[in-house]
């Protein structure tokens, strides 16, 4: 299988949407409540608010691409576009999926890697993130990859409080 990157510009925005929507859904659906997971859907994942993100001059999106089909994606964030410790010299990766049919191919490390190459090549110090406390396969992933907890923020479903684990990569 022939990986590649594709930075997105806006001109990605539908693609983004759609496989941000998917991936998401694919992940978290079983374990939240319909009406929950549609409220949170539109909300994030609406065509405007991507577009808005797109623009940000501190967040970089990369698509992946496996055989030339995209099979995941990445959003990365600095400082003080990061979603909680907005620290100049970290690196918050914000949103790192693989589309289901894609799993279990190693693409999860090719987007890491892309990460900690980008945090280096813009001299961070560290990366970090932000992982649902239920999502046991993402946080083995990232201990696997040298990530550590450092304490935990909440994350809103909806209306629903949910609490994420705050880990940490120093580089």
């Amino acid at each position: 299988m022939e990986f590649t990157f594709k930075q997105c510009t806006l001109d990605d925005a539908h693609a983004l949407h759609d496989i941000s929507y998917r991936t998401y859904h694919e992940t978290f659906a079983h374990m939240n409540t319909p009406s929950t997971m549609e409220t949170y859907l539109e909300k994030a994942f609406n065509i405007n608010k991507l577009r808005g993100e797109l623009l940000d001059s501190n967040s970089l999106f990369y698509f992946l691409y496996a055989d030339g089909a995209l099979a995941g994606y990445l959003k990365l964030n600095e400082a003080p576009s990061q979603t909680d410790i907005n620290e100049i010299q970290s690196l918050e990766i914000e949103r790192i999926y693989v589309a289901k049919e894609f799993q279990g191919n190693g693409l999860g490390r090719f987007l890491m890697n892309k990460a900690i190459a980008t945090a280096r090549a813009r001299g961070k110090a560290y990366i970090w993130l932000g992982v649902w406390e239920k999502n046991n396969k993402a946080i083995s992933f990232y201990k696997k990859s040298g990530f550590y907890e450092t304490g935990t923020h909440s994350f809103f479903m909806g209306r629903e409080e949910q609490t994420d684990f705050v880990m940490r990569k120093n580089l």
